[in-house]
């Protein structure tokens, strides 16, 4: 019997389950990506404050060496959303989340780096980081307010993904800029990507996966701030 009852719970999507479950599902989802949040601070500013890792996130935006790191990063993405899916061990679905969170706070060196020597502080950042969090929170809420399955997006995000990533490439093999407008039309698309992540915490999850949630809006969320800061880096 305890066997069917766990098989029930990884084929019932939160949908299916009690109003009560829905929200407990929807708080450990939130709050696992407010760790997730403040771990990527943590790791940031560690990463930060070592010479030889800031170097190297110097060095690796040259050239073919960005389109390596991209195709590296793309690979632990794939590698710790498959451990944070995982529906039999909770310390590997911690373990991916916190692989996921690393890789994020290394590839965001030079960035943020850069954005400190700007200003020789932190406001392009919390300037970046404010719009982006209410952002984030205006369409999640539009999510929950409306329960509309934003599923059909999928497709849409697919294209524009591999679109995105074809003028990176792009952009490195040859030597061109793609200007401002593209960090525009980025936001946009991590716009789509928190309404699909947000509306799948209902639609595409089941109870037991609020770290596998936590780590695909945590993500959303990370793509959104990287472009919001080079926005605001632009102007000045």
């Amino acid at each position: 019997m305890a066997n069917a009852n766990q098989i029930l719970d990884y084929t019932r999507t939160v949908a299916q389950e009690t109003e009560l479950t829905r929200a407990e599902f929807i708080r450990k989802t939130y709050q696992h990506v407010a760790l997730a949040v403040l771990a990527f601070i943590l790791v940031e500013t560690l990463f930060l404050n070592t010479p030889f890792i800031v170097k190297i996130g110097l060095s690796m935006t040259k050239g073919w060496t960005w389109l390596l790191v991209l195709g590296g990063f793309m690979f632990v993405t794939n590698m710790a959303t498959n451990w944070a899916n995982s529906t039999t061990d909770r310390s590997k679905q911690y373990a991916g989340l916190l692989l996921y969170v690393v890789a994020q706070a290394f590839i965001f060196v030079p960035l943020i780096y850069i954005a400190i020597s700007m200003t020789g502080d932190l406001s392009l950042i919390n300037q970046a980081a404010l719009m982006t969090l209410g952002l984030f929170s205006g369409l999640s809420a539009v999510v929950f307010i409306t329960k509309k399955d934003f599923s059909f997006l999928r497709s849409m995000l697919t294209i524009g993904g591999f679109i995105a990533l074809g003028l990176i490439a792009a952009v490195i093999l040859f030597g061109f800029s793609l200007g401002l407008w593209f960090s525009f039309a980025m936001v946009a698309l991590a716009a789509g990507t928190i309404l699909y992540q947000t509306s799948n915490i209902i639609h595409e999850y089941n109870k037991e996966q609020y770290v596998a949630a936590s780590l695909g809006l945590f993500a959303s969320l990370m793509l959104m701030f990287w472009y919001i800061l080079q926005i605001f880096m632009s102007r000045d």
